[in-house]
């Protein structure tokens, strides 16, 4: 039997993602505080107890074939931002605002897939 060398890597990176955006908790650079209410599943706005809060999902996935066996991975990931506050809109104008801090400051990061193998995102696109 061949050895698989190739996993789905989906929920490795949507979990890497999560632990990223679990770093926003109103201090230093940050605005707001996620008291870890980041969630590597889709939930809308009438499951969500607790505010703020991000739910993360892994969506369409495209590849590009290249030369020598070179292949170049796509993921579109959805990111849901809940806030209950009396200005709603400048409570997830900071919220958008530290998602898009970490996002930036980890743009090429490394995961495990679910072979344990490190892997590594090259670029995060927003």
């Amino acid at each position: 039997m061949a050895t698989r060398t190739y996993t789905t890597r989906r929920q490795g990176i949507v979990n890497a993602l999560v632990t990223k955006l679990k770093q926003i908790d109103g201090s230093g650079q940050y605005h707001i505080n996620l008291s870890e209410q980041v969630e590597p599943r889709l939930k809308f706005w009438d499951e969500v107890d607790e505010f703020p809060a991000i739910h993360l999902n892994a969506g369409m996935e495209t590849r590009e074939y290249l030369t020598a066996g070179v292949k170049n991975r796509y993921m579109n990931v959805t990111l849901r931002c809940y806030v209950n506050e009396e200005d709603a809109v400048d409570a997830l104008d900071a919220l958008l605002e530290d998602v898009e801090t970490v996002l930036e400051d980890n743009s090429s990061m490394t995961y495990t897939d679910k072979l344990n193998v490190t892997q590594a995102i090259q670029q995060i696109t927003i």
